[in-house]
This record gives structure tokens, sequence and C-alpha cells, in this order.
């Protein structure tokens, strides 16, 4: 088995909501009073969970608590949740960025990071020379930065520029750059924030390339967070799932990543309860319990509270899988024979003949609005989901699964 390279033991980080540090005199002067008689910082009894979306009882928060975990060397552990979840409070602290209140973290080898926009990086500085700086903050020495660099310049693309000043530089130039120094420079570790959303999609698929080939040919250790849970299912070998500053999950990828996006979806009757114009979204189908058949028709019904009337003329459909993947959109703007006015009626039918989707479990995004201008007043992610169940479609015992597409069809086949 691969050796373990970082270890990771009940950290925490507590912060104090609205104010630097502890913020007041007689906090810091108990924090000293305990401290000197050995004992523990009283305010690390007290506390909330890292929940954003709720007022605070507390003025201490934990934005991450007893986070435990070990990562093998070659491996590639992926990092996921939500917003305010703790993902890149943990980043921080694993890159040295910021300390924990409790815990403790053992490394082997260098660790290179690439947490935000520009880290690092000295903006009056060019990018030959922040390639330099970064290397010397890594412990690598001006011949070993010099063997690289025609490497490092050639994989950012930012060759034109890179006797520029960093700051005439673009975002996604930036995050090009850094990347490819904090890749290049041949770290034991390499941490990986959510920058790589910044790039476009041709460097995206570089990038992740040549984490892969860190980790699987030289045998390098990856962190990686993204909310590109394709990304993810590709690229990493085990998943944390963290939420509240906590962990909710940990394991393999594919598992982790369902466990995340159930998480994350609120429940439809939920999201319905908050809606401003909708009251009611329902589904029909030959099986019932929002079931249905490869093939089938789905039906859609949609019922409007009083405040629409008057005000909308398109109402939009999209459904998604379960890796938040769009597959298909419908909606009544597309279509040149539709030219009812929603304060016509309190209902809207929706029939989409014979969808054919592999089997799995698939969530309906709808959204209400105004073409003129077009713009969406009112978009509901989790309207309603729904599972495809495959009821012998191709009539001899096959059945595709996830991963073969996600669109099925009957063909017609000819010897010629």
């Amino acid at each position: 088995m691969s050796e373990t390279i970082l270890k990771v033991e009940n950290i925490s980080k507590q912060y104090r909501l609205g104010l630097v540090g502890t913020g007041t005199i007689s906090h810091d002067l108990n924090r000293w009073w305990y401290k000197v008689r050995g004992k523990e910082d009283p305010y690390l009894r007290i506390g909330e969970t890292n929940d954003r979306g709720t007022k605070a009882n507390s003025d201490y928060v934990w934005a991450l608590k007893d986070i435990n975990f070990e990562v093998k060397q070659g491996e590639v552990l992926g990092i996921i949740g939500k917003n305010g979840a703790g993902k890149s409070t943990l980043l921080k602290i694993l890159s040295r960025v910021t300390l924990p209140t409790t815990g403790e973290i053992k490394t082997k080898g260098r660790i290179a990071s690439l947490l935000e926009v520009g880290t690092g990086f000295h903006r009056e500085m060019t990018g030959r020379e922040n390639i330099y700086l970064n290397g010397a903050i890594l412990g690598m020495t001006k011949k070993e930065i010099t063997s690289k660099i025609d490497e490092i310049i050639d994989f950012s693309g930012c060759e034109r520029y890179i006797d520029t000043p960093v700051k005439r530089y673009s975002s996604g130039m930036t995050v090009r750059l850094a990347f490819a120094v904090a890749a290049f420079l041949e770290p034991e570790i390499l941490v990986v924030d959510e920058v790589l959303a910044v790039g476009d999609a041709e460097f995206q698929k570089k990038a992740i390339g040549k984490m892969q080939d860190i980790s699987r040919g030289q045998g390098r250790t990856v962190l990686f967070v993204s909310h590109n849970m394709v990304a993810v299912k590709n690229l990493c070998t085990r998943v944390i799932v963290l939420k509240d500053g906590e962990v909710l999950g940990m394991g393999e990828t594919e598992n982790m990543i369902k466990l995340y996006l159930n998480d994350l979806s609120m429940k439809p009757q939920d999201q319905l309860a908050k809606s401003k114009f909708l009251s009611f979204v329902s589904m029909q189908s030959i099986l019932g319990n929002n079931t249905l058949k490869i093939g089938e028709d789905f039906h859609l019904s949609i019922t409007f509270k009083e405040t629409v009337h008057g005000q909308f003329d398109y109402f939009y459909v999209a459904i998604e899988d379960d890796m938040s993947r769009r597959v298909l959109s419908v909606g009544t703007h597309l279509d040149n024979n539709f030219h009812d006015k929603f304060h016509f009626s309190k209902k809207l039918n929706c029939v989409i003949p014979k969808l054919c989707l592999v089997k799995g479990i698939y969530r309906v995004l709808v959204a209400i609005g105004t073409s003129a201008p077009f713009e969406n007043k009112e978009v509901i992610e989790n309207a309603l989901s729904f599972e495809v169940v495959d009821d012998n479609f191709f009539e001899n015992g096959v059945s595709l699964e996830k991963g073969q597409g996600v669109l099925i069809t009957k063909v017609k086949w000819n010897l010629c």
C-alpha cells in the first residue's frame, strides 16, 4: 500500500462573528489566564455549527469541527460541499495560510496551493519573475526552476505576456500561469480550489489531464475542491463531503457525489413553499409514484397562484440528471402556436411525448418570466424529482445504465 503523505487529526477552526480576533480585551485576558494555568481555552466550549442560512445565537462559530482523514501518496482526494461548508478554510489550513484552532496536521514533502485567482503572485512583477518567486517559496533552487520554466510557459499559454506585469493579466491568464507553476514545480501535494472554473473549457481539460498525470504517472497527491461534479467524478479516487463545517461522508467517489446532491437538493415541497407564483407541480405516469417508464409520455401539471395573473407570458421546464447536467429544455416561448397568457388559466399542462432517458433519478427545474424583455422572474431548481425505470424497453432483456449516455432510442439496422 502507498504510504500516508497527509494526516489530519481533530482539526477545528473557530471564528468570532463580525470581529477580528477575539474582539474584546476581556476575552483576550481570559484566554491568557486560562493558558498560564494550563487549562483549556474557555471559548472552545461554545459556538455554533457553520450554517450560513440561520441567524446566529452565539458570537462564535465553528468553520470546521473535528475533521479527521488520511491521504495516501498518489491519491486524488475530492472535497465537496455547499458554499460555506468549510472547504476553502480546510485548504487554507492545509496550506498553512491560517492556523487551526485545535488539532494537528502531519505532512511529508512540499505543498503547492492554488486557492484563488492570483494567490502568491506579486502583481507588479512579470509572469516570469513570479514563476521564480513561487519556486523559491516552494524551496526550489534557481537551477531547478530554470529547467522547468519552458514547460511552465508552454502549458500556461501565456508566452506572449510572460514578461508583462501580472497586474495586466486577465483572471483566466492568471489562473493558467498559477496552475502551471503549481503543477510543474513538483510538489509532493498539490492543493487546488475552485479556481479552475475561471479558465476556459480547453484549459480545464488540460488542467484535469495534468492532475491525472501528476497522481497516476508521477505518484504525487492532489486535493481537489470543485462544484463541477463531472470533473470530481473523472478525477478523484475518493471524496469527502463537508456540511456546515463537519464531515457528512467520506468514501467512494460516486457514492459521495450522490450523498452531496441528495443533501443539496431541498425536497420539492420545501422549494414550492417558498415560491411566490407556483402552488403545485405534479406529474402523471402509468406506474405512478413519480416513476416513469422509458419511452412513456411525460405529463407535467403546474398550478399558479393568483399573483401570476397578467404578469407573465412564458413558462420554462428543464430536466437534469443526478449529476446536475441538463439533459432537456422546453418552454412555451419556443412554441409559435402557444399564444395563451397565464392570466387566462390557473393551470398549465406540459406533455413531452415518448421521453427516452436511461434509467436513473432526474430532477425538474421550472422557471416563469417575461419575454419582452426576456427575463426569469422565478426559478425553482428542484420543483419535482422522478425516477426512470426500464420495463424491457429493447424487448430483449438488455438494459443501458448511466455512463452509456443519457438519451436512449431504438435504431433500425440494415445490412447492405
